[in-house]
């Protein structure tokens, strides 16, 4: 059992820790930027992620509807994440079976422009208690997402996925 979780990526990304509890994961989440499915721990430059990506949600029950979150837990910069959380995207009322295109968009994308470091950015998935019960928040910066989700009753999350960015030359480095 320890086994599986050491090598579980959201332990290993320390996604576990730094932005959500353990959780098991209940329902298929699927996040495609431009043809490229998003795989835990994967790499992503900002060009690939300038447009909101297309999202698939499982589920089976149609009365089900689930609240996507988009989070950076490195902002502004991995070694002094001061801004952590910071919420990327914020979609409620997706109903079981479709994608984030059916809900309702709270908090506009924002796409990942990270200036230091690699930065994670974190998709969290939670079952809501109805439809319309989840509203947004004031500010995006300084975001939790385990408060979030205590303040309108989401439980534990029932998916989550997360990919790395750094700025586009690679290097992480001081610009010139």
């Amino acid at each position: 059992m320890a086994r599986d979780r050491d090598r579980d990526p959201l332990v290993v990304g320390r996604v576990i820790g730094d932005v959500l509890d353990a959780c098991t994961r209940s329902v298929p989440l699927r996040v495609i930027f431009n043809n490229r499915e998003v795989n835990n721990s994967c790499e992503l430059k900002p060009s690939q992620v300038v447009n909101r990506p297309h999202i698939v949600i499982g589920g089976d029950d149609l009365r089900t509807f689930y609240t996507l979150a988009m989070v950076d837990p490195d902002a502004p910069s991995p070694s002094d994440p001061n801004l952590r959380e910071y919420l990327h995207w914020l979609v409620t009322d997706i109903p079981a079976t479709t994608g984030a295109s059916f809900g309702q968009e709270i908090m506009c994308y924002e796409s990942p422009m990270p200036s230091m470091g690699i930065h994670r950015f974190v998709f969290v998935l939670f079952k809501q208690l109805g439809r319309q019960t989840v509203y947004a928040p004031d500010w995006r910066q300084n975001f939790s997402t385990r408060d979030f989700a205590e303040l309108y009753n989401l439980g534990c999350p029932v998916a989550a996925l997360y990919f790395n960015c750094q700025r586009e030359s690679g290097s992480g480095g001081r610009r010139r």
